[in-house]
């Protein structure tokens, strides 16, 4: 399994840091994906993002150390260190025909999980990084903030969000959902490893229209939230297939202060469905990148905007 592995003392203590929101590195989630060492997302802003490496590279050497039989683990303890170090990264990407190397100074890492601006009167943009402890509230705060009147419509996006925690993903979800609602179900090989997470708010968001952006760095949490909005809201995805993690990760910490990452379920969206190898294919694909005639710079968000605004004229019954 390409997702469990020992942690040791540092890895875990690393790892218990990250899910903070604050490391030193470059700025990249990695996975085991056919058995090479691939990129999921470059976190925005990151030594990595602006060096140019995308979700699908393949990083076939660390410092000159082929990648190939490394661990997950032992990968990323070789990328991170002290601040102001650098490490070089070969990477391969499909279109090259060899790889070719990436000298990335580290830094702090600081992920501001949740930001969020207004598009129009009434229509709002949240943009969540990553599933971190405080997401859930964050995302409140936010949503509460519009200052030209009620929210009408919003457009959640997701782009480049690895994932995170678990409980996390729920308790965003939830705020969408009405009381009751199943957000996810993980079902394992014995009974203790399966579980039904449902929306337990008593006051919800419920009925606001919804478009949700995706792409192939959208993994693992990412994809619970997309998929429990999509299959009860009826939410409309926009983008590009999500990366497919629809494995659960359970983390047992030793006792001499390591920890041991065991896959131990799958998860599964409300109506069923298992998006683990295959991801959730957005209703309305849209490449990134492909300026459009009106020359947008994000063509993605700009078609998300169109759906959004038929979507609230349709609730107000124009």
């Amino acid at each position: 399994d390409a997702h469990s592995a020992f942690l040791d003392r540092d890895t875990y203590g690393d790892m218990q840091v990250e899910i903070s929101g604050a490391f030193v590195g470059i700025g990249i989630e990695l996975t085991r994906k056919d058995q090479a060492l691939s990129v999921v997302t470059p976190i925005e802003g990151t030594p990595a993002h602006r060096a140019g490496i995308q979700t699908g590279d393949r990083v076939v050497s660390i410092d000159g150390a082929l990648a190939a039989g490394m661990t997950l683990p032992d990968a990323v303890k070789r990328i991170r260190g002290r601040a102001g170090t650098k490490v070089t990264l070969g990477v391969l990407r499909e279109e090259w025909d060899a790889p070719r190397d990436f000298e990335l100074e580290r830094e702090a890492i600081r992920v501001q999980s949740v930001q969020s601006r207004e598009l129009e009167p009434g229509i709002g943009y949240v943009k969540i990084r990553q599933f971190q402890e405080k997401t859930a509230d964050d995302l409140e705060a936010a949503l509460a903030g519009w200052k030209n009147g009620p929210l009408r419509g919003l457009v959640l996006d997701l782009r480049n969000n690895p994932g995170g925690l678990l409980t996390a993903a729920v308790e965003v979800a939830e705020k969408f959902l009405q009381h009751g609602r199943l957000v996810v179900s993980t079902r394992g090989r014995v009974k203790g490893q399966s579980a039904r997470f449902t929306a337990s708010r008593k006051k919800a968001h419920t009925g606001l229209p919804i478009v949700l952006l995706v792409n192939g760095g959208s993994a693992s949490a990412s994809e619970i939230v997309a998929g429990a909005l999509q299959d009860w809201s009826g939410a409309l995805l926009v983008g590009s297939r999500t990366f497919g993690k629809g494995s659960v990760q359970t983390i047992i910490p030793l006792s001499d202060g390591a920890g041991l990452r065991l896959t131990t379920a799958r998860y599964y969206t409300p109506k069923g469905r298992s998006i683990d190898g295959t991801g959730l294919e957005p209703e309305t694909t849209v490449a990134a990148g492909t300026l459009t005639e009106q020359g947008a710079a994000d063509p993605q968000l700009e078609r998300a905007l169109i759906e959004l605004r038929t979507r609230v004229a349709r609730q107000n019954g124009r």
